[in-house]
């Protein structure tokens, strides 16, 4: 087993990577109460194309697969719901899905050998029958007609679907009626006996653990399994072009007030992990910066009525796509929609000083290492990074090495030609 000690932070994270090729790491936090298990499978909505494990040739999934996959995976063997069995020990669990990975959790504060092994146990055994796969069927369709009844989500997800062509990220993550129904017991099981092997998986588990004890639990647990032999997963790569699917789109629900997204596709996504982390850090610090509560042009927006406390900035990056989202509700919305146009269109002359940057910059970092007084945060971060090529506990030291040119430098992926604009309408 590996350690290593974290200065800024001041924390000793424990590795090992067990004989099966499932990576473990351990977190241990004297004096807290609670702890904290995830266990993720790199395998997300994005993940439909393929060459499943001992085949040669690719294949093609129904959309929604990853999110089918996560429902059923919490009915055990004996016909129980695993958050049921988590109840029983005094524990809570869950699990979700994102365009590149799936993630199992729980939180306790009593029992943590049980809740881990449970864990391990539920997630590594899939247990399907055809009758139970065509009544998640109505569950999920349900969770898809209630997202496209809500006018935030609707936007934000219509915002990223403009920009694709091609790319899955242009799919809602749970699919859509028509391709969940499409769904079969066999294409589960592909997927499951393909991306959920444990060299595909990382567990990580934090809390006032013993570190030698929680492995060899874990050590053993994992012993007494049997997987198939370790194989690299090869996914398609998609073939997206450079332009964007729509410019513009409205979108008509019963809504009290308009709501409005300005969306721009980033075609450059870096191969090293540390120089996409770098660009994301100095996105966000570009969008603190321009748009914090005290900044000009915000007030500016404020006084005007064109913004209120729903605008939002986000710069999203993944393996393989990158985009910006700009906006929220709106009462006048032809107004707000050329207000945010001429700022992309003038973003060459958005400036930044110093003092703000660095101001913002040290905000940043200190709130970046307060999170790692809370086990949920430091958890959900270090899986959000792992599968991106990032250690969590290294990011801090990179946001203290971010500079205000690179910072400035992010204005160059504002470009009009791919930008799109989606609109809520009453």
């Amino acid at each position: 087993m590996d350690k290593k000690y974290y200065h800024t932070l001041k924390e000793t994270l424990f590795h090992e990577q067990l004989d099966n090729g499932l990576n473990v790491y351990l977190l241990k936090k004297e004096g807290f109460i609670k702890t904290y298990g995830i266990f993720t499978a790199n395998f997300g909505s994005n993940d439909n194309e393929f060459i499943p494990r001992g085949q040669k040739d690719f294949i093609k999934v129904n959309d929604g697969i990853a999110h089918f996959l996560e429902h059923k995976m919490f009915y055990t063997k004996d016909g129980v719901d695993a958050n049921e069995l988590y109840a029983k020990l005094g524990a809570s669990s869950n699990a979700y899905t994102t365009n590149n990975q799936t993630s199992y959790l729980f939180s306790t504060t009593q029992k943590e050998n049980e809740c881990i092994e449970l864990l391990l146990d539920f997630v590594q055994a899939l247990d399907l029958t055809e009758e139970s796969v065509e009544k998640e069927k109505g569950i999920i369709e349900q969770e898809i007609k209630m997202y496209d009844d809500d006018p935030s989500w609707r936007l934000y997800f219509g915002s990223i679907a403009a920009l694709y062509v091609n790319h899955p990220n242009n799919t809602d993550i749970a699919g859509t009626v028509e391709s969940v129904n499409r769904i079969t017991k066999a294409e589960l099981d592909l997927c499951y006996e393909t991306f959920y092997h444990p060299d595909n998986m990382m567990l990580f588990i934090v809390g006032n653990i013993d570190i030698e004890d929680t492995m060899a639990l874990i050590r053993a647990n994992q012993n007494q399994k049997q997987f198939a032999p370790r194989q690299e997963i090869v996914r398609k790569k998609v073939d997206e072009p450079d332009h964007i699917a729509v410019k513009y789109q409205e979108i008509k629900m019963d809504v009290n007030v308009e709501k409005l997204f300005l969306s721009i596709k980033v075609n450059d996504v870096p191969s090293d992990p540390i120089e996409s982390l770098r660009r994301d850090i100095a996105f966000n610090l570009f969008f603190d910066c321009v748009f914090a509560k005290s900044s000009d042009l915000y007030n500016s927006w404020l006084e005007k009525g064109l913004i209120n406390s729903s605008f939002e900035t986000n710069f999203t990056q993944s393996r393989d796509t990158a985009f910006i989202q700009m906006g929220g509700d709106c009462e006048d919305r032809k107004t707000f929609e050329k207000t945010l146009i001429e700022f992309v269109a003038n973003i060459d002359r958005v400036t930044i000083d110093e003092a703000t940057f660095l101001r913002l910059k040290k905000r940043d970092i200190g709130n970046f290492i307060l999170a790692f007084n809370s086990i949920e945060p430091i958890a959900s971060n270090f899986s959000r990074y792992y599968y991106e090529g990032v250690n969590a506990f290294e990011v801090v030291d990179v946001m203290q090495e971010i500079t205000l040119d690179e910072v400035l430098a992010v204005r160059k992926y504002f470009n009009e030609k791919l930008m799109a604009i989606t609109i809520i309408k009453k």
